[in-house]
C-alpha cells in the first residue's frame, strides 16, 4: 500500500527530491538494495531495447514489485535502473515530466496524490477507482496499465491477547469499548480518511494519541506488542503478524479504498516502447493478493532477498 497507502508522506524528505530526480535522469543506481542495470532477469541474446528508469516507494512490497518489473523488462532486453524513495511526493513529478519512466503503484494511492487537496477517492471497486484515476493520470502525462487482482489496503492490528480478552474481531468492536486508543502509524495518519480520520469520524473511535512509528514497520509492531499502543497500522498483505502474536481487525465499515497494484508509466515513454504494456499487464494478470502476501513473508519473515524472491516467482509463472 501505500502505502500502500499510500499514503506515506514525509515532508522532510522533499529536500531530497531534486537530488533524486537528477539521479534518475542520469540513470544512477538507487540506495534501496535493488541492483541497477545488469542482467539479473535478462535472457541471453536479448536485443538491447534501451534504458528504463524506475522509481517507487522503499518498503518490502514495493521492493519486490520493483524487482519483478525490472526482471520482466530485462528479460525482454531493456536495461533497468531503480531508485526507490520514501514517499510518492519524490518520484511523481519525475514520472509526470519523463525523468522517470515507470513506477509500481496502488490505484487509490496515486489517484489521491494526483487529485491534490480535493476529496480523497473512497470507492472499493477497482474498476470504478481506475475510471476515476485515468483522466487525472492522462492530464499528468501518465498512462495507467491494467490493475492487478493483488491488492494491499491499509489495515489495523492489535495483539491476539488484547483481541481475545476484549472479544475483538472488527474495528467496530474496538470502538465499542469506548476507551482511549493510542495508535502507532505513519506520520501522515492524522486526519486521513483511511487512517485516524476514518477511525474517528466513521467508527467513532477515541484516538487519544498517534505514535508516528511508520507504516507496517517493526517499530510500529513493537509499540503494540510492548503495550505502548493498543492499535497499529500496516497492510493487509503483512505476513509477519501471526508470528508476532498480532491480528488484524476487520474494516467492517469500509474506510479503505481500492488499492490494487497497478503499473504507472510515463505516456511518452510508453509511446516509444509500446511492448512494455503487454509485458507488465501479463504480470499484473498473474499476481494475486495471496501471492503478494507469500512473497512479503519470504522477505520479511524468511529474510530472503527481494531480487531472489522475485526471480523465483517469475520463473515459476513462466514470465522470465
Amino acid at each position: 500500500m501505500g502505502t500502500h497507502s499510500t499514503l506515506r508522506r514525509n515532508a522532510s524528505a522533499l529536500l531530497a527530491a531534486s537530488a533524486l530526480l537528477v539521479a534518475a535522469a542520469c540513470g544512477g543506481g538507487g540506495s534501496s538494495g535493488l541492483s541497477s542495470g545488469g542482467s539479473s532477469g535478462a535472457s541471453s541474446g536479448s536485443a538491447d531495447k534501451g534504458a528504463v528508469t524506475m522509481s517507487g516507494q522503499n518498503f518490502t512490497e514495493m521492493k519486490i514489485m520493483a524487482e519483478m518489473y525490472k526482471q520482466v523488462l530485462e528479460h525482454a532486453g531493456y536495461t533497468v535502473d531503480v531508485n526507490l524513495v520514501d514517499t510518492r511526493d519524490l518520484y511523481l513529478p519525475g514520472l509526470e515530466k519523463g525523468r522517470i519512466d515507470l513506477v509500481p503503484e496502488y490505484v487509490a494511492g496515486i489517484a489521491d496524490q494526483l487529485n491534490g487537496e480535493n476529496q480523497p477517492f473512497a470507492t472499493h471497486s477497482p474498476q470504478q477507482a481506475v475510471a476515476q484515476l485515468e483522466p487525472l493520470a492522462s492530464k499528468a502525462g501518465i498512462t495507467m496499465l491494467e490493475p492487478s487482482k493483488a491488492t494491499d489496503q491499509n489495515a489495523f492490528f492489535v495483539t491476539k491477547d488484547y483481541a481475545t480478552s476484549n472479544n475483538l474481531t472488527t474495528l467496530s468492536d474496538l470502538a465499542a469499548l469506548n476507551q482511549p486508543v493510542t495508535l502507532a502509524a505513519a506520520p501522515d495518519c492524522k486526519g486521513r480518511d483511511d487512517c485516524e480520520g476514518g477511525l474517528t469520524k466513521v467508527y467513532g473511535m477515541n484516538i487519544a494519541k498517534i505514535v508516528p512509528t511508520g507504516y507496517g514497520t517493526q517499530q510500529t509492531k513493537d509499540s503494540v506488542t510492548q503495550g505502548e499502543s493498543q492499535l497499529g497500522e500496516t497492510g493487509t498483505t503483512d505476513a509477519s503478524l501471526d508470528q508476532l502474536g498480532l491480528v488484524l481487525l476487520k474494516d467492517d465499515k469500509g474506510i479503505q479504498p481500492a488499492q490494487n497494484l497497478i503499473p504507472a508509466v510515463n505516456s511518452e515513454f510508453l509511446q516509444q516502447n509500446p511492448d512494455v504494456e503487454a509485458l507488465l499487464n501479463k504480470l499484473s494478470e498473474t499476481l494475486t493478493t495471496d501471492d503478494l502476501a507469500a512473497l512479503n513473508a519470504k522477505v520479511d519473515v524468511d529474510r530472503q532477498q527481494a531480487a531472489d524472491v522475485a526471480k523465483e516467482y517469475l520463473s515459476g509463472k513462466g514470465l522470465i
